[in-house]
């Protein structure tokens, strides 16, 4: 039995099940796996590896939220919550002057206004296309037959950013494939896919509006050609994190469920 109370937070998204325990205010274990096809399985196993190793049971933990879109099966959780509010309560705890998230999942993307508290005040998504997600650089990876974590670096070996005018999957894969045909260079398309996605994030941003500090979350948040791209477009600096920003709805809703343990008991 562990000295101290210890929240867990569980973010089943489409791609990936990610998992934070926290104690005393620190993150003192967490875990990414593949998410199967059984949402509430894939929470289950997610807390099983991130409790691995650390002397701490399912048993002995004071609450746990879930979120992500796995979260409408969890009957592991004392609560469910939003995603949008889960990465919110996230960036603010990795980054407490955090005031825009752009967060890239596996099938959609969203913008994020907080306030100074960590509250979001608005937000927008994309959830009716491909584009912009990790699902949609997926398939690109798959044209250029590469592992999908290699894409950003390749694309730092770009001579030139070679548009690429579609952001619909379909289109975009077939018009990769012409490209890659006529014999131009798979680092120049590349990084023309990161700027035709960057370029519709800035789209999405016209609508609520971006102020810095802005961090980015999300799978995707790995791609140093994506963070570049979006950089270049929205002509801001995004946080360099110490966290692994794939993890940020999970530390929120690790947070989250400390907040709840402390309402639910008065403390």
């Amino acid at each position: 039995m562990p000295s101290s109370l210890v929240f867990a937070g569980v973010d089943v998204g489409s791609l990936g099940t990610k998992t934070v325990i926290i104690s005393d205010g620190k993150i003192i274990s967490s875990s990414i796996i593949r998410t199967g096809i059984n949402t509430e399985e894939n929470g289950l196993n997610g807390l099983a590896e991130a409790l691995k190793n650390t002397g701490i049971t399912r048993e002995d933990l004071s609450f746990v939220v879930a979120t992500g879109y796995g979260r409408i099966s969890a009957p592991y959780a004392n609560k469910t919550v939003t995603e949008i509010t889960c990465h919110a309560r996230g960036a603010h705890f990795i980054h407490p002057d955090t005031r825009t998230i752009i967060d890239m999942g596996g099938q959609d993307c969203k913008g994020i206004r907080l306030d100074k508290d960590g509250n979001v005040t608005d937000f927008v998504m994309n959830d009716k296309c491909a584009a912009g997600t990790g699902r949609f650089l997926e398939v690109m990876a798959n044209v250029f037959k590469v592992p999908l974590e290699e894409l950003g670096e390749l694309s730092l070996r770009a001579t030139t950013v070679l548009p690429v005018s579609s952001t619909c999957t379909v289109f975009a894969e077939s018009e990769t494939i012409s490209l890659l045909a006529r014999g131009e260079k798979p680092e120049n398309i590349i990084v023309g896919i990161h700027h035709a996605i960057a370029n519709r994030v800035g789209g999405m941003f016209s609508r609520i509006g971006l102020e810095d500090d802005v961090f980015f979350t999300g799978g995707v948040a790995k791609n140093i050609g994506m963070r570049n791209a979006l950089e270049q477009a929205l002509k801001v600096s995004i946080i360099k994190s110490q966290e692994d920003p794939q993890l940020a709805g999970a530390i929120g809703a690790a947070v989250i469920a400390g907040d709840l343990w402390k309402k639910q008991n008065n403390k």
